[in-house]
């Protein structure tokens, strides 16, 4: 399998596997009920807190939310509020999205303003990126097209972002997904306007159908689940977006073994918590989450042992280290600041040259990722964008 997800019941959760070039490259467990990222709510605001700009957000009874107020959206306040300007504040009722899940001691992060990711196209009120084209999309023309054809399709409210996929889909097709996404942000909104708190106004899809809809349709070969439920609603789904000619889906053949077994994933979860990675050269890392940020160092370990040309060593022992970052961090979905210790190499052009390999092997990952630059102390500083909970929480999260 070039590549492809795997989707299969451990538990009470639903685990989504994506495997590239025979390798699980990243994994991701759901409650079976689902999770709160993308859900739409009549919130209450409780508390402005003014130092840091921010309001507190009650979206479910007894659930809390983080709302910056540093951005230039405002809320739509429901009828309900009775409020006469764009203000936050305290009592008013709001419409707000989880943008981010809670992480430890950290509540849900909250947004005023409302994404409907599809397919093809992203609809958004953010207005700093409205009516624009995925910078994957290098053809000119392409983009000019897209450009204007979304520009059609947005009101005053709201725009579209084109996503990579739309670089290749039918004109039908794309214009299937406007219509489809503006008719759900405006039932969104009208019903907004007339329910009570804590009411839940758009239900984001489950994991398992988010990461086949943001998936790069060139890329994604093969869909396999080994149960049959969930087989139908992926079947459902995939019919429903018109992608049933563009990715296979099938069944897990019981005579080919346990599914968990053929592909390694038990083993792989198992691997993911622990905090020592071994590398094929006989070097490892060491990755240690904490509250501010994720540690990894990498050591020489064993592949040092009886050669002449250190430096070589060194560098060689630090490609393949940044290689496997790059899929540890996919792997165990660690996020935030993260911090490198590189094993020091005095040649430039070597250190160079790791810098562009890690640029490159992050750039795989379809979460933003980012490398910043690396320190007078030799240490490599990286960030990458927080949406869901790090494997190791959503695996041991009780709640699920």
């Amino acid at each position: 399998m070039e590549q492809g997800l795997l989707i299969t019941r451990r538990e009470n959760r639903i685990l989504v596997v994506r495997v590239e070039s025979g390798k699980i490259v990243q994994m991701q467990a759901e409650p079976i009920a689902g999770a709160l990222l993308g859900n739409v709510y009549v919130g209450k605001v409780r508390n402005i807190v003014k130092n840091i700009n921010a309001a507190f957000v009650e979206f479910q009874k007894g659930q809390m939310g983080y709302l910056s107020l540093n951005t230039k959206e405002t809320p739509i306040h429901t009828g309900n509020s009775n409020r006469q300007d764009e203000r936050v504040l305290i009592g008013d009722e709001i419409i707000v999205q989880v943008e981010r899940e809670a992480v430890k001691s950290k509540p849900p992060t909250l947004s005023g303003a409302i994404e409907l990711p599809g397919c093809y196209v992203v609809l958004t009120t953010k207005k700093n990126i409205r009516n624009s084209v995925s910078k994957k999309i290098k053809d000119v023309k392409k983009r000019e097209w897209l450009q204007s054809f979304i520009m059609k399709y947005s009101t005053e409210e709201y725009g579209f972002v084109a996503r990579t996929n739309s670089e290749d889909c039918t004109e039908e097709s794309l214009k299937a997904e406007l219509m489809a996404l503006s008719a759900q942000y405006a039932k969104i909104v009208q019903r907004g306007e007339h329910r009570v708190i804590f009411s839940e106004l758009y239900t984001a899809p489950h994991a398992y159908l988010s990461q086949i809809r943001d998936s790069s349709q060139k890329k994604l070969q093969e869909i396999i689940t080994d149960d049959d439920d969930l087989f139908e609603e992926i079947s459902d789904y995939i019919h429903a977006n018109r992608l049933a000619d563009k990715m296979a889906l099938s069944g897990w053949n019981p005579s080919d073994g346990k599914m968990d077994a053929v592909y390694d994933i038990s083993r792989t979860i198992e691997r993911a918590m622990r905090p020592k990675v071994w590398l094929k050269n006989g070097a490892y890392l060491v990755i240690q989450p904490t509250e501010a940020l994720v540690a990894i160092d990498v050591n020489s370990g064993k592949a040092i042992s009886k050669k002449k040309d250190v430096e070589k060593t060194y560098f060689n022992v630090n490609i393949e280290a940044a290689k496997e970052i790059a899929r540890q961090l996919r792997l165990r979905n660690l996020s935030g600041m993260i911090v490198v210790d590189f094993i020091d190499m005095k040649n430039v052009a070597n250190k160079e040259e790791l810098m562009k390999i890690l640029r490159q092997e992050v750039a795989k990952d379809s979460v933003q990722t980012t490398v910043v630059d690396m320190t007078a102390l030799g240490l490599v500083e990286l960030t990458r964008k927080k949406l869901r909970k790090p494997l190791y929480e959503q695996l041991q999260d009780k709640d699920a």
